[in-house]
């Protein structure tokens, strides 16, 4: 079932310098429930303007976006749009509000208007997601950027969205940051069954992905599984690098050890090499 669809969607920025620039040229694309998808590109592609098209924050110039068949220019179903579209931007200090981590979880429950037993049911919840429940009563501001993180995420599931966006979500994070919220947005794809769009330039985290959706400068070169990792030159054209394991694998195949294409993990690559 497919719940997000953008139909010949096209959007441009009008600067103060009366200059335009064009982020997003008649783009076209479905996702489906449950899937989890990485779209990438390099800065300048268009996609962190999908993001804010997804969740009406932007509206296409031309054609359409729904999600689960409302549309983003309807502002009676804006509401319902973002009730169920969740976005996580790419600083956390600039989606922390509150001073207590609690206090910042339940905002988004308690904007909905909800009773204050579901408000805290829902912010326990959402805290335990992502292991952060022993900090509720902590201030966010003194975490690492990865705990700072991952409270962002807990105050979009706090509101129980079956879709969330993460745009360049670990870039401003450390290894060991981008880990940990890699593997909270995993389990919530695999186990939770909510359909994650991860926008990023980093290909190894695109490699997460079961679909792969490359953009260059606003229009949609590649769409699809492992496949896109092995169009080398695409990619390249599009300012992008494959995975670290697929560039060891490269290199070794200029120095003679015969490897298949596409190893974008070190488990599929290390497996490879010890046969």
């Amino acid at each position: 079932m497919n719940i997000i669809e953008l139909k010949n969607v096209s959007f441009t920025y009008n600067l103060d310098t009366d200059a335009e620039v064009v982020a997003v040229k008649n783009l076209s694309l479905t996702i489906g429930e449950g899937a989890f998808v990485a779209l990438v590109g390099h800065n300048g592609s268009g996609k962190s303007t999908v993001a804010k098209l997804l969740n009406g924050l932007l509206l296409p110039d031309k054609g359409a976006v729904t999600v689960y068949g409302k549309s983003t220019k309807n502002k009676k179903e804006l509401f319902e749009i973002r009730a169920n579209l969740g976005v996580v931007f790419q600083n956390p200090d600039n989606q922390l509000i509150a001073t207590i981590i609690e206090d910042d979880v339940a905002f988004g429950p308690e904007n909905l208007g909800l009773k204050s037993n579901e408000i805290r049911s829902r912010v326990d919840r959402a805290l335990k997601s992502v292991d952060m429940l022993d900090r509720r009563e902590g201030t966010p501001f003194r975490l690492s950027g990865g705990q700072k993180q991952r409270v962002a995420i807990a105050g979009v599931l706090a509101i129980r969205p079956k879709i969330m966006v993460l745009d360049e979500a670990t870039s401003m994070l450390d290894p060991v940051g981008r880990r940990e919220v890699l593997d909270i947005v995993r389990r919530l794809n695999k186990d939770e069954k909510m359909t994650v769009i991860m926008i990023t330039h980093f290909m190894e985290e695109a490699a997460l992905a079961d679909r792969i959706i490359v953009l260059k400068d606003g229009e949609l070169i590649l769409d699809g599984g492992e496949g896109v990792f092995t169009e080398e030159e695409k990619l390249k054209a599009a300012g992008l690098e494959l995975p670290m394991p697929a560039r060891v694998a490269a290199m070794l195949g200029e120095r003679g050890v015969r490897l298949p294409r596409g190893l974008i993990s070190v488990d599929k690559l290390a497996n490879k090499l010890s046969l």
